[in-house]
């Protein structure tokens, strides 16, 4: 299955540099619930590979929070991830 980063994780004043928004068409909020504890992964053009995992719901359309090793760059913003 596949996501799309949506951006980091953030506040009014903050932003969380290894915690990411995903997004999953046709995933509600119910069906989030279910993908808690997934593994993540990211691939980076040079071949570099970022592993994270489902840690929560965010919001109410059934976008999830991910948290990542650390590392994980702006520009991945947009990009695709695998969800095992």
């Amino acid at each position: 299955m596949e996501a799309i980063i949506k951006n980091f994780r953030r506040g009014r004043h903050t932003q969380t540099n290894n915690q990411m928004v995903l997004v999953i068409e046709g995933i509600d909020k119910e069906k989030a619930k279910s993908l808690v504890g997934k593994k993540v992964s990211w691939k980076s053009p040079a071949g570099k590979e970022i592993k994270g995992e489902i840690k929560s719901t965010h919001g109410t359309k059934g976008a999830v929070r991910a948290l990542f090793e650390t590392g994980m760059p702006g520009q991945a913003i947009g990009t695709k991830v695998n969800v095992e």
